[in-house]
């Protein structure tokens, strides 16, 4: 009884220690801000890079069933209608797709050019 009322005792005092080493750490530079961001935004390129990927794949395995089910004589049954697979294209980082949308309002308005007709 007396060793768990100690061990409880020093986790609650290391508890309020860490809290309080926690509360003083600084804010996050500019530099570090935009580290994290451009890392969020590469991890959710890649998320949605493996979401492309798997969507392929099931469509292969599914052709692949329909085709051996088909040789082998079985009914196929028409697939459900499914959106395609969205491939989300080259990674643009953050830093590279804030540069033009800010530096777009400083340039001078450009007029359209007319139609060519062939």
């Amino acid at each position: 009884m007396k060793h768990s009322f100690k061990l409880l005792l020093l986790a609650g005092i290391v508890g309020l220690w860490s809290a309080a080493a926690l509360a003083k750490l600084p804010a996050p530079s500019d530099e570090a801000k935009a580290k994290a961001a451009e890392a969020a935004a590469k991890t959710a390129w890649a998320g949605k890079i493996d979401g492309y990927l798997l969507c392929k794949a099931q469509d292969r395995v599914a052709a692949h069933a329909a085709k051996t089910a088909k040789a082998a004589g079985k009914e196929v049954k028409p697939a459900p209608a499914l959106p395609a697979c969205a491939d989300p294209g080259p990674y643009v980082s953050v830093a590279a797709a804030a540069a033009p949308a800010a530096s777009a309002p400083a340039a001078a308005p450009v007029a359209a050019a007319p139609a060519k007709k062939s």
